[in-house]
């Protein structure tokens, strides 16, 4: 192929052809066409976008780059995907809760990708833990326990990894129908029949408003829908932090906790919401409100923790080792520092991604590429939206240890991401919901 032909045609709006698009996937992943004019192509589908017909067809060239997960043809698995937000520990108690109610789910997940969490950053803070399985353990354990939460494997879907780098520093990072096509491309190779999406919307997350939000989930769910995938979105708020503590270990305790029917209730909400979703896709309940129901009695009756403990020791982890680290408080670093109220009032603003930010500076992400994260980094969030605070009470505590040079970095950010008013109401956990329409195996 011409590729500078093909480049120009994207840039002056003209369409391209499925074989256009698969060859020049192809040729690029064999390293046949060179980064630069990659990157031009990407920032020209920036500007002019792809049709739906396009963004298919390029999903489909990116899914088959590599090997594909294959499941055994009486089991039906489902994955969930979070865009990624702050504080946001669900899939450690949906992947448990809705394999609990019999539903196969086989979880590809990633590490934290700027200020945002990744679940498998969260999941290597329990001793043990090996959050990279390869695709035939990944498909027996599923197959056997029911579940299984691993990391992305370099096999699945390698194109994709090319120009998703290429995008992250050509600045063209926020396309819908390259976010589209890089998430469902993944699910496709990971081999799951259903996928629910949590798609983030406010400061805290890459969709910073409704529409673009509800854009990018239509996007999602009408791409996997013609891919023969049932799909279902919820737009979900990510404006303050979700839950009160945000870091691997601490997030990893509270999930534990809302599995074991204590923590907090916007941590078990959305979890709740997110399983049904999962459970009815699946084809286990005959509608959403039996779903929640089903969902709810594996929660209460202690059944979802129990899948998690059958998860975390098929994978290796130590979780009494884990638990026990925790009850004492053994999984949070050893520096504390404290953000207090200035003025007595309501809390009217909870920043989630100052929040994210100013862990990241402590250790709890990476700043480079090549950095470790220490799991004991977090930030204990004690007043979010619409609590009553009194001048000189904590807001949030953050727990660290790197020097004091990086915590007077995040103090500033964390005292920037609170605002104290006359008053507020919390805001709405799920904003909408976005449905292909077709349910069952």
């Amino acid at each position: 192929m011409n590729p500078v032909a093909f480049i120009e045609d994207r840039r002056d709006g003209k369409g391209s052809t499925p074989q256009e698009i698969a060859e020049f996937v192809r040729l690029a992943h064999g390293g046949e066409i060179p980064d630069y004019q990659v990157a031009a192509w990407l920032m020209a589908v920036f500007f002019r976008g792809m049709t739906r017909r396009e963004v298919k067809t390029f999903t489909e060239a990116l899914s088959l780059s590599g090997k594909v997960v294959t499941f055994p043809g009486d089991i039906f698995p489902v994955d969930k995907h979070s865009t990624g937000g702050v504080g946001d520990k669900t899939s450690l108690v949906v992947v448990p809760l809705a394999a609990a109610c019999g539903v196969p789910v086989a979880k590809l997940s990633g590490r934290g990708l700027g200020f945002t969490g990744g679940t498998v950053d969260k999941l290597e803070s329990i001793p043990g833990f090996s959050a990279h399985l390869d695709l035939g353990r990944f498909v027996e354990q599923v197959t056997k326990v029911g579940c299984a939460i691993s990391g992305h494997s370099e096999d699945l879907a390698p194109a994709e990894a090319l120009f998703y780098e290429l995008r992250d520093v050509t600045g063209t990072v926020p396309s819908i129908p390259l976010i589209t096509s890089s998430i469902v491309s993944k699910k496709m190779a990971g081999g799951s029949r259903a996928f629910v999406f949590d798609v983030k919307c406010g400061t805290g997350a890459f969709m910073k408003d409704k529409s673009s939000a509800l854009e990018l989930s239509e996007s999602l769910v009408g791409l996997s829908a013609s891919l023969g995938r049932k799909a279902m979105a919820l737009v979900t708020a990510m404006d303050q932090p979700l839950g009160r503590w945000v870091g691997n270990a601490a997030e990893v305790a509270e999930a534990v906790e809302v599995l074991l029917r204590k923590g907090p209730g916007d941590v078990r909400d959305l979890s709740l919401r997110l399983a049904a979703s999962m459970v009815h896709l699946g084809g286990l309940a005959g509608s959403p409100e039996e779903a929640g129901r089903l969902v709810e009695e594996a929660l209460d009756s202690g059944r979802a923790y129990g899948k998690f403990e059958e998860m975390v020791h098929a994978q290796g982890g130590d979780l009494e080792a884990f638990n026990e680290r925790a009850a004492r408080g053994g999984h949070l670093a050893d520096a504390t520092g404290v953000i207090e109220a200035v003025r007595s009032g309501v809390v009217t603003r909870c920043d989630a991604k100052a929040v994210g930010e100013s862990l990241r500076v402590l250790g709890g992400g990476r700043l480079a590429r090549t950095e470790t994260v220490d799991p004991g980094a977090a930030c204990h969030v004690l007043k979010k939206i619409g609590d009553p605070v009194t001048r000189g009470e904590p807001l949030a505590r953050a727990y660290f240890s790197v020097d004091e040079s990086r915590w007077s970095q995040a103090r500033r950010l964390l005292e920037g991401a609170f605002e104290i008013g006359g008053e507020a109401v919390s805001p709405a956990l799920v904003i909408d919901t976005v449905e292909s329409g077709e349910t069952g195996r």
